[in-house]
């Protein structure tokens, strides 16, 4: 038995409390262990993820289930020739929905004339980079994680499009 069809599509007004809460799971399952304490607890509150997607709803592509296209369970930011953002549900992944929104994203960069896309990970998030270095993206930087304030190191990877 196949699972709902995942569609794409352009993200609505209305997704804004399901798109934070899915940055929230994400942040929970994949960032939130690896942090300090005291800024586990700043970012745990949820109000900068908050004003995230406020600030950026209109320029995210979501995944949704056709059955019912309020139930979203991924998400893609993209900037430029930049991914900002792409995030699945943790309960969705391995289903091929990032691969949808990756793709996404590259043909959105191509489009508008850049020929090379750009994104980042940290370096203990290996699930995130054996999935981009499947899809074609290098590893060509590595610098402080400033945007966490962590003690992470960030990896910059590329590809050309």
């Amino acid at each position: 038995m196949r699972g709902p069809e995942i569609v794409l599509r352009d993200a609505r007004e209305s997704d804004a409390a399901a798109l934070t809460s899915l940055l929230m799971q994400t942040y929970h399952t994949t960032w939130a262990p690896m942090l300090r304490p005291e800024v586990a607890a700043a970012f745990g509150s949820g109000e900068r993820t908050q004003a995230y997607v406020q600030a950026h709803w209109n320029a995210f592509v979501v995944a949704a289930l056709d059955v019912d296209d309020d139930s979203v369970v991924g998400m893609v930011h993209v900037a430029g020739d930049f991914v900002d953002a792409l995030h699945v549900a943790p309960s969705q992944q391995r289903r091929g929905i990032g691969a949808l929104l990756l793709a996404h994203a590259e043909a959105h960069m191509r489009a508008l004339g850049h020929r090379i896309a750009r994104l980042e990970t940290d370096t203990f998030n290996t699930q995130s980079r054996a999935f981009y270095a499947r899809h074609g993206y290098a590893e060509v930087a590595m610098y402080p994680d400033e945007e966490w304030d962590s003690g992470f190191t960030t990896v910059l990877l590329t590809k050309a499009l």
